[in-house]
């Protein structure tokens, strides 16, 4: 296993990238990021994110249905989900979640998704990257009726008091590029609160970008600005959360040093 950064959380086939994705893969593997997870968000995109993770041995994948989805899925969906799920370089379900940032949604929809999609985590014992935005009580509740399952909070947005209940569960929280803004005092008060076992970074590339590079389009390279935020916030050198947060996301998406 190589000591450089895990990605936790990329989507390096999004269209931001102009199709240059697997450059970009092979540059910022370059420049010290040694593993990425691309992350799935509806059928399309999962088959593509498993496609890209078989041209590089560092790059693992999830197969996913985002919530923004929940309304519009095909009749076989089921079907050709569980037949990607079976391929060696998937190595969660997800996103998946709930989402209630859009005015035009129905909540009973990404319900219905949301618990088949832990359902198949639960048959299947796979891991799970939750999605959930301007719906943290709802994502909770639900996750709780699911206590087999463990995987990350992807991109966390709530506060020290969620944090702590969810590493409590045995749930890893995602920290992205969200901790290094000026005023994301909550995001921050929560890195503090959690224990370094229960961290992992993540870029959500392209979008996210840390401080200095806010605005910009992002990519992995840019993560030693999260791990250093990190290390301030938790006082800690960068090299314990960079060590830390590698070992936590091979211990997240069970993978074992003999497969990279």
């Amino acid at each position: 296993m190589k000591k450089g950064i895990f990605d936790t959380h990329a989507h390096y086939n999004d269209k931001k990238f102009e199709g240059e994705g697997e450059k970009l893969i092979s540059f910022v593997h370059e420049n010290g990021v040694d593993y990425i997870c691309n992350v799935g968000a509806n059928i399309k995109e999962s088959m593509e994110s498993i496609e890209l993770a078989k041209k590089f041995d560092y790059v693992f994948c999830s197969v996913g249905i985002h919530p923004f989805y929940a309304s519009e899925l095909e009749e076989n969906w089921e079907e050709k989900f569980l037949s990607l799920l079976k391929n060696d370089k998937v190595v969660a379900i997800g996103e998946a979640g709930l989402d209630y940032s859009q005015e035009d949604f129905s909540k009973k929809d990404q319900f219905n998704l949301f618990e088949k999609q832990l359902d198949i985590a639960k048959t299947l014992d796979i891991p799970f990257i939750v999605h959930s935005r301007d719906a943290q009580d709802d994502t909770l509740a639900i996750i709780k009726n699911f206590p087999e399952v463990k995987g990350v909070i992807h991109c966390f947005s709530g506060d020290d008091k969620l944090a702590e209940k969810y590493a409590q569960m045995g749930w890893y929280i995602g920290f992205t590029g969200v901790v290094t803004f000026k005023n994301a005092k909550k995001t921050v008060r929560a890195a503090l609160a959690i224990d370094e076992d229960k961290m992992v970074v993540e870029t959500d590339c392209p979008y996210m970008a840390p401080e200095p590079l806010r605005g910009s389009v992002c990519n992995s390279s840019m993560i030693p600005h999260i791990i250093q935020k990190i290390a301030d916030i938790k006082n800690i050198s960068y090299e314990e959360v960079l060590e830390k947060t590698r070992n936590n996301a091979f211990s997240l998406y069970k993978i074992k040093s003999k497969e990279v």
